[in-house]
């Protein structure tokens, strides 16, 4: 690929490729997409997953090649015990994960689930086991040293997952991963940017830390408080981690966990790094995460907004109708189809042009003369301005029909 920032699917920054910013880059040869839209996305206020939405939300996930699924966590109730298992149960090409707290009998749940692995759960940070546990980090460290043991006995994939990792000191962490990893078990470690107030520099700073000390995986697990969850999660595995949580459109505790669709598009058309996952599903699945939370998303979210590739801008949709045959990614990032969305569509409202009118006269098979056009610009331009949203076919129909006639 001689120009890998411009293909037949996306059309980004040649400056992404420069030596001097690739030589900082060290992905590991295999990313592994982990979602948690079943246990950490449930977490968003108001949203209630039953056993069978949980279900066809996995059916789906396991569609686009999502590698694993975290299905939930058995010990909340007896109905999200049975959707794992069921889950479980579907064979699904998806490895299937649970979530547990360092207890002893979260592990022996997921086992009886059936799960391939744990993602096992402590405080990390002094303050944060104080204050929100009343417990000392000799709790801390016991607790996972014996759940991490009996996961290792129960046979599971074991991955110790540090809740509020990036506002603890990055000594005292190290120090608490090796305690768990040579006195307990780990097979892989997830650092949790809980509250989302790290920076891509010194998320990518702890990453080359652990990867000196430690031979075990490591996971990146963020929020997006302020916004750079997914930048967070890049720096990571640009540092080396491997397996990166996400959910569905960023669903999630607060402002939500890191996005699976910008995480992986981001990768694919800005790195040129190809996670296997079958991004043309993206839409689909985002629309039905929408529907089974009743979560409603911005018109113009990233990736999957159903107005992202709505014009209403002339000067946009000049270059729409000017380059969309011979240069179709002239005006957009990414082709519509490679995350399975609609097309570009004009639109009409008040920051319309003449070549709007244009577009919806050819749509309709009229022509008009400058004239009229002008004429039919304005019109569109007011009606827009006096009931502050975009004008309706009908409603265009009927300025037509006003200035050309029937």
């Amino acid at each position: 690929m001689s120009q890998p920032w411009k293909t037949e699917k996306w059309f980004t920054s040649p400056w992404n490729w420069e030596p001097e910013v690739r030589e900082h880059l060290h992905f590991p040869e295999r990313i592994k997409i982990h979602d948690v839209t079943l246990r950490d996305g449930e977490q968003q206020t108001g949203i209630v997953l039953r056993r069978a939405d949980k279900v066809a939300i996995a059916r789906k996930l396991a569609e686009a090649g999502v590698h694993r699924i975290e299905a939930g966590m058995p010990a909340v109730s007896a109905e999200d015990e049975a959707a794992v298992k069921e889950i479980v149960d579907l064979g699904l090409a998806s490895e299937i994960f649970s979530f547990a707290r360092c207890m002893p009998g979260d592990v022996k749940l997921a086992k009886e689930c059936g799960v391939k692995g744990i993602i096992t759960e402590i405080p990390s940070s002094d303050h944060i086991i104080a204050n929100a546990y009343a417990k000392d980090m000799d709790w801390a460290v016991k607790a996972s040293i014996e759940t991490t043991l009996a996961a290792k006995e129960a046979g599971l994939y074991t991955v110790f997952f540090t809740i509020d990792s990036t506002r603890s000191e990055p000594e005292k962490l190290l120090d608490l991963i090796e305690k768990v990893a040579s006195e307990g078990h780990m097979d892989a470690m997830t650092i949790a940017d809980s509250f989302g107030g790290c920076t891509p520099e010194a998320i990518g700073m702890f990453v080359r830390r652990y990867r000196k000390r430690f031979q075990q995986p490591l996971e990146i697990h963020c929020h997006e408080d302020f916004g750079i969850g997914v930048a967070n999660t890049i720096a990571a595995l640009a540092n080396g981690a491997s397996v990166a949580h996400v959910t569905v459109t960023g669903t999630g505790e607060r402002a939500g966990n890191v996005p699976l669709e910008d995480t992986v598009m981001a990768l694919e058309c800005l790195y040129g790094v190809d996670t296997g996952i079958r991004t043309g599903k993206l839409y689909e699945l985002s629309k039905l995460v929408q529907e089974l939370t009743g979560i409603a998303v911005p018109k113009n979210r990233p990736i999957v907004g159903d107005w992202l590739y709505r014009i209403e801008s002339g000067i946009v949709t000049m270059f729409h109708r000017r380059c969309r045959e011979k240069e179709p990614l002239e005006y957009i990032p990414f082709a519509p189809e490679l995350a399975g969305r609609p097309g570009v569509e004009v639109a009409l409202g008040k920051g319309s042009g003449m070549a709007n009118i244009e577009e919806h006269l050819e749509k309709r098979g009229r022509t008009a003369t400058p004239e009229q056009a002008a004429e039919i610009l304005n019109r569109v331009k007011a009606r827009s301005l006096e009931k502050k949203a975009l004008l309706t076919d009908e409603e265009f129909d009927a300025i037509l029909e006003e200035v050309l006639g029937a």
